[in-house]
């Protein structure tokens, strides 16, 4: 195998993808970027999991890029990730550093992996007035029909999933030019957590950020005059706190229903990546039940046997 151009480490939400890139960042003296759909958003620090303080390690902070770069309430897509992408690996390489792709957006990873060729795709507003009045699982059942998608991972509502099939439909009215971006040869490891810790994982970390003030947060972006449709387009912890601040649950049934959703969003990722191996993605995958440490000094070991 030759020398990898760039590491990667992808998984599903709360098995602890950033702390174990931190670690390996630390021992290569790497800097790390994102592959998260939602962490790009300024103010949106809590719901999204930034977890900024797991970048220090030992005194030390390990740079990271692609991080609070887009203002909340405006909408960021895949293309313009492999282009930001693109501009921050140059950036490292420049200076002699290792660049670690670490995130959970599926999309994301594999555009970067594989290399999609990717054009910037403009509103359909016929099309959105058409597929207005159609249910999620109507959405869901046109989206099927389609063969390459924009995304699969996280159409949680009729907004995304509308996006997710006037991108689809674009692509396959209009010839895709290239970017020109270079390949990249990635080492790429994935975190695989049984089921039932997972899980564990994720209840226990939706507690902790609701008394962290997850809550409140979308309460001050919603006081900021950003709408509550505007919320709710970015899925999971905004779409239900959002619809619980207007009234629409009472706190249980709340809580309830954004657990459920992560739990069901956690499997889409898992799936997702167990579908990237069958399309070519070669995956190593780390035991998440193991220590940060020992999975850390596993990537580094394999890492420096190619360099």
């Amino acid at each position: 195998m030759k020398k990898p151009d760039i590491i990667s480490i992808l998984g599903p939400t709360a098995c602890g993808k950033t702390r174990l890139a931190v670690r390996v960042a630390y021992e290569l003296n790497a800097e790390i970027i994102s592959a998260d759909s939602r962490q790009v958003y300024i103010g949106m620090d809590i719901g999204t999991g930034k977890d900024l303080n797991d970048y220090e390690i030992n005194d030390s902070r390990i740079p990271y890029h692609l991080i609070d770069i887009v203002k909340a309430g405006e909408k960021y897509n895949v293309f313009e990730f492999k282009r930001d992408f693109y501009r921050a690996y140059s950036d490292i390489i420049s200076r002699d550093k290792i660049p670690i792709l670490c995130g959970g957006s599926g999309m994301y990873i594999e555009s970067i992996l594989r290399n999609y060729e990717l054009i910037e795709v403009p509103e359909n507003k016929e099309l959105r007035k058409k597929l207005a009045d159609y249910s999620l699982n109507q959405l869901a059942e046109i989206l099927k029909q389609y063969k390459h998608l924009h995304n699969k991972t996280d159409v949680d509502n009729k907004k995304r999933a509308i996006r997710a099939i006037e991108i689809a439909e674009y692509y396959k009215q209009h010839e895709i030019t290239s970017m020109n971006h270079p390949s990249l040869h990635s080492l790429t490891f994935g975190i695989d957590v049984p089921r039932e810790i997972r899980r564990a994982r994720i209840t226990e970390r939706l507690k902790k950020r609701i008394k962290e003030g997850m809550i409140e947060e979308v309460q001050h972006l919603l006081n900021t005059g950003i709408t509550p449709d505007e919320l709710t387009y970015y899925g999971l912890e905004y779409k239900y706190i959002t619809e619980y601040l207007l009234g629409k649950y009472n706190y249980l049934d709340f809580f309830c229903k954004l657990e459920t959703a992560i739990h069901q969003f956690a499997k889409r990722q898992m799936t997702y990546f167990r579908g990237m191996e069958r399309r070519g993605v070669p995956i190593i995958w780390l035991d998440g039940t193991k220590s940060i440490e020992e999975n850390a000094m596993f990537i580094v070991s394999e890492f420096r046997k190619l360099s």
